[in-house]
């Protein structure tokens, strides 16, 4: 599902202008960003938590060159679902 998809679904289930329902999820998607790009985790209950995670460092191969180099330390954005969202996908609900 695409980002224009889901703004379609929303305008019908609520009846609100397609133009209003754009808005509001590029300005949840620009929040999550930003309090992720800032280190804050975001917790959306019943749905799942955005959250940073860190890589340690480690050592990396070039197989064109057969060199190692290191890979430094660094964050990575991640998504972990809600356990009643987890269960509401294995049993394919809707």
């Amino acid at each position: 599902m695409t980002k224009a998809e889901i703004v379609s679904s929303i305008a019908e289930k609520t009846g609100i202008e397609k133009v209003a329902i754009q808005a509001i999820v590029e300005e949840f998607m620009t929040v999550v960003k930003d309090s992720m790009t800032n280190g804050e985790n975001v917790y959306l209950r019943g749905f799942g938590s955005f959250i940073i995670k860190r890589r340690a460092d480690k050592i990396g191969r070039n197989i064109t060159k057969n060199t190692s180099l290191m890979i430094p330390a660094h964050n990575i954005p991640a998504f972990k679902p809600a356990k009643t969202f987890m269960n509401d996908v294995k049993k394919g609900v809707k």
